[in-house]
């Protein structure tokens, strides 16, 4: 039903409806500037490029392939879209982020924070965890769990098959896992 619902909303976004770009802009926006933000690090450089990216999409959508699913084009779009326009404001360093498909997300703790002290002890040891795992691993984790992306959505998003991002998401919890059994060790 997703898949028809993206598929119906993408199609009536492409003929004109202002109504379907509303729903696209409320349903995804949320999500693209916690994406934009973890890659910029810039909260008004991330407001900025992700309105703009949004008035993009509509000014050019007679010009958009069909998609059975959103998500992976809008994140990927947006990815490329706010490294370009960071690029373009690097002028003191500039980076070939052609060659760079991977940005490196760093973690807070208040993504993870939950109502209870010790539930936020170990949030604190996780966001360091996680702070130490490679850019690929980093993203896919948080293209999953903070984004709630499926593994065929991250993998057109990060520009790798299916099975590397399995890989690369079991890697990330087996890493992660041997680090805590590590920090266990360790207390008395």
């Amino acid at each position: 039903m997703e898949k028809l619902t993206d598929k119906y909303l993408w199609k009536s976004l492409k003929e004109g409806d202002l109504k379907a770009f509303s729903v696209l802009f409320e349903t995804y926006y949320s999500n693209l500037h916690s994406y934009g933000l973890k890659i910029s690090k810039d909260e008004a450089l991330t407001e900025d490029t992700l309105q703009d990216f949004f008035m993009y999409v509509y000014e050019h959508r007679e010009n958009l392939s069909d998609l059975d699913t959103i998500a992976p084009y809008l994140f990927t779009s947006y990815k490329r879209f706010l490294l370009k326009v960071i690029k373009k404001n690097e002028k003191v360093k500039p980076t070939d982020f052609s060659n760079e498909n991977f940005v490196d997300i760093q973690f807070t703790a208040e993504e993870l924070i939950t109502n209870q002290e010790v539930e936020s002890f170990k949030n604190k040891n996780l966001t360091q965890l996680l702070n130490k795992l490679p850019k690929r691993q980093k993203e896919a984790v948080y293209l999953k769990y903070y984004s709630g992306l499926k593994a065929k959505e991250i993998s057109e998003i990060m520009g790798i098959n299916y099975q590397s991002v399995v890989n690369t998401l079991h890697k990330a919890i087996k890493n992660l896992k041997e680090e805590i059994s590590i920090i266990k060790l360790f207390k008395f």
